[in-house]
């Protein structure tokens, strides 16, 4: 409560110059916060520019190795990884396969650069014919994922990522009971020190559109509304935490970030747990697009977006700005 009044008090005295405005600074953006999303795909010698992530490109293994190098310099202490394998099928079965494209990218990864935190996505969207996020069951031509067959595939997909070197795993696919199935699967193979960071709130949004087209996952009929989250609800994503928590989630997400704050906020206050924040493609690509057309100052923005992830109670922010961000915070 301000007890003083003008002219006495004024708090402009506190914001005379970038000294003051440090040292009163209630929030604080660093790249130890940060977290950067990786596409790899099949092939060599591969470095190709996503169209609608300008800036953002899909890597073969070998390049994505060179990219973990510089990824490391700029101070950035951790990667997640999606993978778009060659060939798919109804089941998915390259992510859970020991010679998937992923498995393969976090052994080569790990050999080259061993202090880089390697963070895998578990989902089934990349990998599926299908493009939806678990194993699917049809009646006549009604068909929507099996929610409890698709819970026993995690755990193959985890266990497959540990038993590769993988430091953390990610579900991401908003199945029931995808927590406690994955940390029982984990557990059961010797895997007990392995965390899990659960997209726990993740939402049927809008802002997914140019990571489909990077990840090649987009579903190939209806869409994932009867998993991912309404809009429109935010009890029931404090519901779907407190559930992921009770199930031994270590870190739990809300997706997306930008227009989810209040939800953000709601689960820092409410469980006072480490929270991820992931600041999707259309976020990302929006502001570039701005940005391009000269409408906005695109590191002020930046910058001031993420500040205000972690003002809203984010602890860890997933973002494709993140090596821009360890080089201007560095600056």
């Amino acid at each position: 409560m301000i007890t003083g009044k003008f002219p006495q008090l004024r708090l402009r005295r506190l914001r005379k110059n970038e000294n003051i405005r440090r040292m009163v600074r209630e929030t604080n953006l660093s790249v130890d916060d940060l977290i950067y999303p990786l596409f790899i795909v099949e092939g060599e010698g591969i470095k190709e520019e996503i169209k609608s992530m300008p800036g953002q490109f899909r890597y073969s293994i070998d390049k994505v190795v060179d990219e973990v190098k510089k990824i490391k310099e700029l101070g950035i202490p951790a990667i997640i990884l999606f993978g778009i394998p060659e060939h798919k099928d109804e089941l998915g079965s390259d992510s859970f396969s020991d010679n998937g494209i992923i498995q393969r990218s976090i052994r080569t990864i790990k050999e080259a650069v061993p202090e880089m935190y390697v963070i895998t996505d578990v989902c089934f969207c990349e990998y599926t014919s299908h493009g939806h996020c678990g194993y699917l069951k049809c009646n006549g031509n009604i068909c929507d994922v099996d929610n409890d067959k698709t819970l026993e595939l995690l755990k193959k997909q985890v266990v497959s990522h540990a038993r590769a070197g993988a430091d953390m795993v990610a579900p991401s696919g908003m199945m029931d009971g995808m927590i406690k199935a994955i940390r029982e699967g984990l557990d059961e193979a010797g895997y007990t020190d392995i965390p899990i960071m659960s997209y726990a709130a993740k939402y049927a949004s809008a802002y997914y559109g140019p990571f489909r087209d990077a990840a090649e996952s987009a579903p190939s009929f209806g869409d994932r509304r009867s998993y991912q989250m309404d809009p429109a609800n935010i009890n029931e994503a404090l519901r779907e935490v407190a559930l992921d928590i009770e199930e031994g989630a270590d870190i739990v997400m809300v997706k997306p970030a930008l227009s989810y704050m209040d939800v953000i906020k709601a689960v820092k206050d409410t469980f006072k747990y480490p929270t991820a924040a992931y600041n999707v493609s259309g976020e990302y690509s929006m502001i570039k697009a701005a940005a391009a057309n000269g409408w906005i100052d695109e590191k002020r923005v930046v910058l001031e977006t993420l500040l205000s992830m972690k003002r809203s109670g984010a602890d860890i922010i997933l973002t494709y700005f993140a090596k821009d961000v360890a080089k201007w915070l560095s600056e």
